[in-house]
């Protein structure tokens, strides 16, 4: 049960969150880790921000303060820091402002969702910091390097970098077929939808976010007889699930793709002995948030990925 002391209602803005979004700060700053029920709070009014209604995008200001409800406060009788076993992946890159690692498949990033404590949860308990945060998002089945944040200007600059598309994302894929021709822009407009079924699927939608990804074909190969492609895949968007719809767009579906990829591909794939998402964020360039040199980093091909020749 949420602490209902008067005292955890309010959270008080200082020089290290001016500036930021309203709905960073409480996911930051509260006990959920629930993007979707801060949202539904702050458009039913239930937060406040001095004292009036407001939205998720607002920037908050040195001395602001926040009213928060109850379901929010931080509950001191319950420990916030997971137990047991931390697993920790292999680190990339560490020095005082940053944090890569090579995320394996499988590994969820943040609790909820039927998971009580995420990749990022471990990581404050194991380095005792509450400082330490995302930069930016990898999917539960998605491999390869996640860059965090040690302190809260590094992680805007990181985050600046992303939102201009100056920092530079590679990905690997496995894909059904051979894509003719062998490099080309996938251009679409993408939102979050829901299937009859009620799963969530991320679909083509002319009222979606514009979404833009390169790919160049680096092998074309078969697998058993069954026609597969290597490929490098560059997504100059964010979008969630953006690499996987625009290769089932272009009808080569990622390997072991389940939310995406038909189920004779996914067939062939088991059959082959294949198993997870064939795909792995292999490489990020940016600027460093201080020194301001280059930061380029590889992650490992994954030990679990097929043995294609």
């Amino acid at each position: 049960m949420a602490n209902n002391d008067h005292s955890q209602a309010y959270i008080f803005i200082d020089k290290n969150e001016d500036n930021s979004r309203l709905d960073r700060v409480l996911l930051r700053k509260t006990a959920s880790t629930q993007r979707g029920l801060i949202m539904r709070l702050i458009r039913k009014g239930n937060i406040r921000l001095n004292g009036k209604r407001t939205q998720a995008s607002q920037r908050v200001l040195t001395g602001d303060k926040i009213f928060i409800p109850a379901c929010l406060r931080t509950n001191p009788e319950k420990p916030s820091a997971p137990t047991g076993v931390i697993r920790i992946p292999g680190i990339i890159f560490e020095d005082e402002a940053l944090l890569i690692l090579n995320k394996p498949a499988g590994m969820v990033v943040h609790g909820g969702s039927g998971h009580q404590h995420g990749l990022i949860e471990q990581l404050k308990a194991h380095y005792q910091s509450d400082d330490l945060r995302l930069a930016h998002r990898l999917d539960r089945d998605t491999s390869g390097c996640l860059i965090l944040a040690k302190q809260l200007p590094a992680l805007r600059h990181i985050t600046e970098q992303f939102r201009l598309r100056t920092a530079k994302k590679t990905y690997f894929a496995w894909v059904t077929g051979h894509p003719s021709p062998a490099a080309a822009t996938i251009k679409s407009r993408l939102s979050k939808g829901k299937l009859q079924s009620g799963e969530r699927m991320v679909v083509n939608d002319q009222d979606g976010k514009e979404s833009i990804t390169n790919f160049q074909t680096i092998l074309h190969t078969s697998w058993q007889d069954w026609p597969v492609s290597l490929l490098a895949l560059q997504p100059y968007s964010g979008r969630t699930h953006q690499l996987r719809v625009h290769m089932q767009q272009e009808g080569h579906t990622i390997l072991g793709d389940a939310k995406y990829a038909d189920k004779t591909a996914l067939a062939n794939y088991h059959k082959r002995g294949g198993r997870g998402l064939a795909l792995h964020a292999w490489r990020i360039r940016f600027t460093h948030p201080y020194r301001k040199n280059t930061i380029d980093v590889r992650a490992s091909w994954p030990d679990t990925w097929p043995r294609i020749k």
